[in-house]
């Protein structure tokens, strides 16, 4: 079921953006070598619960953290610990806030050091990914269908010579942390067949991606960490955003 959210629910998803963005912003803002994923979940943590919000993430039955971390060949849900980071790493923080009973949903990549020290190739690649991300939520409007999304990240993403990561894919977002609609980054049916995108609607838009192949594989045995099975690189963008009859909100801006 597709959640249609009324506008008190909209003004508590925007406050509750706001808060993520903010304090995803001061774990970006803290990605240097030497700094441990352990030590941004806590920053990420600390910032969200100043400001009156709940790790969003802590909400997932078995996970204990207020980000996920995916360094290098990682693609998601990789758990934060002591790893430090290493000049030139490409680290994703994924971090989620649960404010007054909704959720909302953020994902950026960054290079340990800053984009200087890593290659153009890479930095190349991180480029495409935020490309796609912005392109794809243009289409996000009412009257438009979610395939107008997908198709528009695929073009991107593979045109550049990439892959979508077809196993995972964005959500609807909002009274649960994952929700319906399904938001591929990818075509696997006529647009018209996908869901068509309506006012009200929120709706976490995601670039998943790799430098590689698109298959995936569990990286170890905690259950959570899944990585290319190539090892190739990978990185994901993401935004919540709010569908209405113009263009799109971005709630975590």
């Amino acid at each position: 079921m597709i959640h249609i959210k009324n506008q008190k629910e909209i003004e508590v998803m925007k406050k509750g953006g706001h808060m993520l963005a903010v304090a995803l912003g001061e774990a970006l803002a803290a990605v240097m070598p030497g700094v441990t994923e352990g030590e941004l979940d806590k920053i990420t943590e600390n910032s969200v619960r100043l400001q009156g919000g709940e790790p969003g993430f802590m909400k997932v039955p078995g996970y204990f953290h207020t980000i996920c971390t995916a360094t290098n060949e990682v693609i998601v849900h990789g758990i934060p610990g002591s790893y430090a980071l290493k000049k030139g790493d490409v680290i994703c923080i994924d971090a989620g806030v649960y404010y007054k009973g909704l959720h909302t949903d953020m994902a950026d990549t960054v290079v340990a050091g800053g984009d200087m020290a890593t290659t153009p190739e890479i930095r190349k690649f991180l480029e495409v990914g935020k490309k796609a991300l912005w392109e794809g939520i243009e289409q996000a409007k009412a009257g438009n269908r979610v395939g107008h999304i997908s198709k528009i990240i695929q073009e991107i993403v593979e045109g550049s010579g990439y892959s979508v990561v077809k196993t995972l894919v964005g959500h609807g977002v909002g009274k649960e942390l994952h929700e319906e609609p399904e938001v591929p980054g990818f075509l696997s049916k006529k647009i018209e067949r996908t869901p068509e995108l309506k006012e009200g609607m929120t709706i976490a838009v995601e670039v998943i991606y790799a430098m590689g192949g698109d298959t995936v594989v569990y990286a170890n045995d905690d259950g959570w960490t899944i990585k290319t099975a190539d090892d190739s690189l990978s990185a994901v963008f993401e935004r919540s955003i709010l569908i209405t009859n113009g263009d799109p909100i971005v709630l975590t801006q």
